[in-house]
């Protein structure tokens, strides 16, 4: 059973300051999530934020892209990325 992806509001504001490279990096990491589902651990720095929070580096350098993710609703197997944008305003 495949993942729904949402992005959250909040995230959606800073998902069009992002750089392209950033962005298309992000679609593709919420592709793999909705088939794999949220653990990814073949992304880089990813890591458990908590029980069902998690994080990767979409872009690492000068500024490093972070994106942070969710898991909502087990039974109708939710996530919804809550943060993307750089490393120094990421919320964890």
């Amino acid at each position: 059973m495949d993942w729904t992806v949402k992005v959250a509001k909040k995230a959606e504001k800073g998902l069009r300051k992002l750089p392209l490279l950033v962005r298309r990096s992000l679609a593709a990491l919420m592709l793999e999530i909705e088939k794999e589902g949220p653990v990814r651990g073949n992304w880089p720095n990813y890591s458990k934020l908590g029980p069902e929070k998690h994080h990767c580096h979409l872009k690492k350098g000068n500024p490093t892209y972070v994106a942070v993710w969710e898991e909502r609703d087990r039974q109708v197997r939710l996530v919804e990325v809550t943060y993307a944008g750089t490393h120094e305003k990421a919320p964890y």
